[in-house]
């Protein structure tokens, strides 16, 4: 299969709300060749990963997300470069931010700035601007928090049982409390991490019959299909009441982080485009596959993406069989 074929400044291009609640602002250091400190600064947060990887698989992305302090208007700015559109909400706080040095190699916080709670009339001003972008969308992609005390929870119910109701397929990418309390809206897919169901308690442990349990229930609770990615073992889908694996082509990895939220991206670019979710699920494998070849979350080429896709199978799932 091939990724959308236009891309994300098209006016024709299927469209993407993304959920991203609260931004952050990043700062990293890296070494160079002289030896001479240099600093990285970018936009942050699932969200914007997820909105990023949208641009680059062709659709065109609203993002919706809080903007405040000093660091707001920089944040804004930084994803406006990428490609994505922005619909801020203003607030009275700053947007989170961290700053991180990574010139021994590995990623050692030096400092972060947590994005503050939203007051009441804050979120529902959110709220609005979310629930107003969404509709005009092809596909609603929800992001979560970048810490769960930032935004009311119940913004998710009801943004994903609005959306649901004036049948804009909602994709969500959530963990915790945000995960569960967008089930009970009712999602048309929800993306999580065999790694956030254990730490939540949904899944005893990483045994594939404990986590089809989990996926099981997360259906039984608001979500018509779930995908579980899995780190290094082939991803699970639970479509239709199907067991399906997801089996990626073995990319050599440079950095993991940042690959489900591809992958996020990946599903909910097909859905935009109008294809079927098995097609959906063999973009999403692929572009997360993507991601990991690269230094820099949710990043890739469109062409390479689509490539890969074409060797991602997505079959029944049979217990003890490996994969390639």
């Amino acid at each position: 299969m091939t990724a959308p074929s236009r891309d994300g400044n098209d006016d024709n291009a299927p469209s993407a709300f993304v959920f991203a609640p609260t931004p952050l602002l990043t700062v990293t250091v890296e070494s160079s060749p002289s030896d001479v400190p240099e600093l990285h600064v970018h936009a942050g947060g699932q969200g914007f990963w997820i909105a990023r990887m949208a641009v680059t698989l062709g659709l065109n992305v609203r993002l919706c997300g809080t903007f405040g302090g000093e660091t707001g208007p920089v944040v804004s700015d930084l994803i406006a470069r990428e490609g994505v559109s922005v619909r801020p909400v203003f607030t009275a706080g700053q947007n989170g931010s961290y700053v991180h040095d990574r010139r021994g190699g590995e990623r050692e916080e030096i400092v972060e700035v947590p994005p503050p709670t939203l007051n009441r009339h804050e979120a529902d001003d959110l709220f609005g601007a979310a629930l107003s972008e969404g509709l005009d969308a092809d596909v609603a992609l929800l992001g979560g928090p970048h810490c769960d005390q930032a935004i009311p929870h119940d913004v998710y119910t009801r943004l994903a049982a609005d959306l649901t109701a004036m049948n804009v397929p909602v994709v969500a990418d959530l963990s915790g409390p945000t995960m569960t309390a967008a089930l009970e809206g009712g999602l048309a897919v929800l993306k999580v991490s065999h790694e956030d169901l254990i730490e939540d308690g949904r899944a005893k442990s990483d045994d594939v019959d404990d986590l089809i349990a989990a996926m099981k229930e997360l259906v039984a609770q608001g979500a018509r299909n779930v995908v579980l990615s899995r780190a290094g073992d082939p991803a699970l889908a639970l479509v239709d009441d199907e067991l399906m694996e997801i089996v990626s082509p073995p990319l050599n990895i440079a950095d993991h982080r940042g690959a489900g939220d591809s992958m996020t991206a990946g599903i909910g670019a097909a859905l935009a485009a109008g294809r079927p979710l098995a097609e959906a699920l063999r973009l999403g494998a692929a572009a997360g596959a993507v991601n990991v070849t690269r230094h820099g979350l949710a990043t890739g080429q469109r062409e390479l993406v689509a490539k890969v896709a074409e060797s991602v199978e997505v079959r029944p799932f049979a217990k003890g069989k490996k994969g390639r």
